[in-house]
């Protein structure tokens, strides 16, 4: 019986997707691998939109910190020679941004219905990124202790599958100069590794005690959270930041309270104000995995632009399927098969059809 190459490529699916579809499934269902486990010293960053004021002295200090230059939307260039800096977004130019949720009257701040509120958008560090999944050639990396994901550009190639793996949209690709290259905050690393605690090295930083709140007076913390004058922007060990959050959730609307500046326990003069009506989750605890940088707010997260993600990273799925069809070698030994086939089979039919020739007429 004679076989079409569009039939055998049909069979050789169905061989495959018989093979493999199985495992895929199971994968989704159950196979997703182990995730990852926050960093035993993890740290990172909790904003409260609720203290947030639009002020953007966070993004003057990451520019500066970052030695990032102006930004302007076209329609801004001209106006007053280009001093201005008024990013939409961020960009291969701006780690860090504030943008503002606004609905009808905008009569009353952090209130989702004629209300309006402040977001800060930069990278959340998760606990278990894709962006490290998917790279290639390991330019994105993830501290085995902090947990802090930073990109090495000597070697990226370029490939963008960071800008397009991040569930959050934060890789951002710079096409700027000759060669382009990937820009995304990186928690002021370069900052902090001027400061005592982290720059012992890793067996210094794991001997850490992170009950210590005092710890951060030793030296410099992110830009974003050194000028926050409302501690909107709160840098610290994850724990710590996770309680504080929970104590602000408890709290109930209208009491007074003292928001501390800098990072929890911080000896800075804080800010008091009253507790806000929050939104009763705190963003980043569970999304994607777990995120190192957290959210409170009092309007809805996905108003904000905060995506609603499942509670497991898209590494964990992504990389437990893989792991499953290639288990045994069971779907490329299939296709190695059928292209088996498939060689042999051609070379058959030029064979016969050679003979076919050579016969007399």
């Amino acid at each position: 019986m004679s076989m079409s190459r569009r039939q055998f490529l049909q069979g050789t699916a169905g061989a495959v997707t018989a093979a493999a579809v199985a495992p895929v499934n199971d994968a989704l269902a159950f196979g997703k691998r182990e995730p990852l486990p926050l960093p035993p010293k993890a740290i990172g960053m909790l904003y409260d939109s609720t203290q947030c004021i639009g002020c953007r002295a966070c993004v003057v200090a990451c520019k500066e910190a970052n030695d990032k230059p102006v930004e302007q939307p076209q329609a801004l260039a001209n106006w007053n020679e280009g001093t201005w800096d008024a990013a939409k977004d961020i960009s291969g130019q701006t780690l860090n941004v504030i943008r503002l949720y606004q609905n009808g009257t905008m009569a009353q701040k952090d209130r989702e219905i004629d209300g309006y509120a402040f977001i800060k958008r930069h990278c959340l560090h998760c606990v278990d990124p894709s962006c490290v999944s998917v790279c290639p050639v390991s330019a994105m990396r993830k501290d085995p202790l902090t947990g802090v994901v930073t990109h090495y550009p000597d070697a990226c190639i370029g490939c963008r599958y960071c800008v397009y793996g991040c569930p959050f949209n934060v890789p951002q690709y710079q096409f700027l100069g000759p060669f382009g290259k990937i820009a995304k905050c990186e928690m002021c690393s370069h900052l902090l590794a001027k400061n005592p605690l982290f720059s012992g090295g890793a067996d210094a930083l794991a001997q850490a005690d992170t009950s210590a709140t005092d710890l951060w007076r030793q030296g410099q913390i992110p830009a974003c959270c050194d000028v926050c004058p409302t501690g909107a922007s709160l840098f610290g060990w994850v724990a710590d930041l996770q309680a504080e959050a929970e104590r602000r959730l408890a709290a109930q609307p209208g009491e007074m309270h003292e928001f501390a500046c800098g990072w929890p326990g911080s000896d800075r003069p804080g800010h008091v104000a009253p507790i806000a009506e929050y939104q009763p989750h705190l963003y980043g605890e569970k999304e994607s995995g777990g995120t190192q940088v957290l959210y409170l707010s009092g309007v809805p997260h996905e108003k904000l632009g905060l995506p609603v993600l499942p509670d497991y990273s898209y590494a964990a799925v992504s990389e437990g399927v893989q792991h499953t069809i290639y288990k045994g070698m069971i779907a490329p030994l299939a296709l190695f098969g059928g292209l088996v086939f498939l060689a042999r089979r051609n070379v058959k039919g030029e064979d016969e059809g050679k003979n076919n020739e050579d016969q007399p007429s």
